[in-house]
């Protein structure tokens, strides 16, 4: 064969491949108008925009749109009816952080039903027919942080508890972490618990009432982002003694962090929450690209469901909060946010 005739064979079975290429990968895009929805509680948490961020990533580079939905106020009958709103819509997913596990079942098992498929993140709903379930581990995140603040305490001494009780995802935070103290370090001492429900205010009180009880507290520990806030305030203004670890960023966290206001916290990698969600979310829509060594031709029906995936988290210490400011995020990424 002489170079011309070779030249063109070779750019017939390039053309080819890319030809094959190209249909292959046409199959994960969206259809005209596929939209995928996001859907939280608490909706201005500055932890969601993060999320939002790459879910909204994943989905532009398939050609799909995307929304950012939820309510403003902490009462999980709202976030349902925000939930029932976007159903309303016929959205080809719903991503939704269900705030309480078991009120969330009937729900979306209803959108399943009605053939969109959901994807629950940060928090589940087990017992739903949600597809799959994308978090870090929480476990880990609860004994991770627990090894953090007792190797600073020296094994020795007191602490406390700030919790959100009913929320899955910030309960197991908890009990990991109280686990971890009673099984590791045994005189390292539980001396208080309260319920703060990621109220400032509450955390401020609660740990000036712990710390009037208990005058040797050195340590706190909360699943969540707002009650260090209160938290953090209260420990300074009882001589900065008390080391506060929570679980969760946002902007006045990492400031405080940096300040020495706030010992610590984990973070969990909401990048790869939003992305990986999106992706489950489009693969449970279209379960038709999998052709897995099942019997799904004889039942007559594909299912995707994964039942679980770990997005990872971090340790944010004074050393690299500079790294998780939301506002830098975005003008790097060189977006609207939650706004697009």
């Amino acid at each position: 064969m002489d170079l011309r005739k070779w030249t063109l064979a070779v750019a017939a079975g390039v053309s080819m491949l890319a030809s094959a290429a190209h249909a292959q990968e046409s199959k994960f895009r969206c259809s005209e108008g596929e939209t995928y929805y996001m859907n939280v509680m608490v909706s201005g948490v500055e932890y969601w925009f993060p999320v939002y961020e790459a879910f909204k990533q994943a989905a532009q580079s398939m050609g799909c749109k995307t929304a950012y939905t939820g309510t403003p106020e902490y009462d999980v009958n709202k976030q349902i009816a925000s939930f029932d709103q976007v159903l309303a819509k016929q959205p080809a997913g719903i991503l939704v952080h269900p705030m309480n596990s078991d009120p969330f079942i009937e729900p979306i098992n209803r959108a399943v039903d009605s053939g969109v498929a959901v994807v629950t993140f940060a928090a589940d709903s087990p017992n739903s027919k949600r597809a799959s379930y994308v978090t870090s581990d929480n476990n880990r995140e609860g004994s991770y942080a627990a090894d953090v603040i007792a190797e600073a305490m020296g094994g020795k001494g007191e602490y406390g508890i700030l919790e959100n009780p009913g929320q899955d995802n910030h309960d197991k935070r908890v009990a990991a972490f109280v686990a971890r103290m009673t099984e590791k370090y045994p005189d390292i001492k539980l001396v208080g618990r309260a319920a703060t429900n990621q109220d400032a205010n509450k955390a401020y009180q609660a740990v000036m009432s712990m710390a009037q009880a208990n005058p040797n507290l050195g340590a706190l520990f909360m699943p969540e982002a707002n009650s260090a806030l209160g938290a953090a305030q209260a420990a300074q203004e009882l001589g900065g003694k008390i080391r506060v670890m929570n679980a969760d960023v946002n902007g006045k966290i990492l400031d405080m962090i940096k300040a020495g206001q706030v010992f610590g916290a984990v973070n969990p990698n909401q990048g790869i929450q939003g992305y990986m969600g999106f992706m489950l979310l489009f693969m449970a829509k279209h379960p038709e690209l999998i052709d897995p060594m099942n019997d799904w031709k004889r039942a007559g029906y594909n299912p995707m469901g994964v039942p679980f995936v770990d997005n990872g988290f971090a340790v944010v210490t004074k050393d690299n909060a500079d790294d998780f400011y939301w506002d830098a995020y975005l003008k790097r990424r060189g977006t609207k946010g939650i706004e697009e």
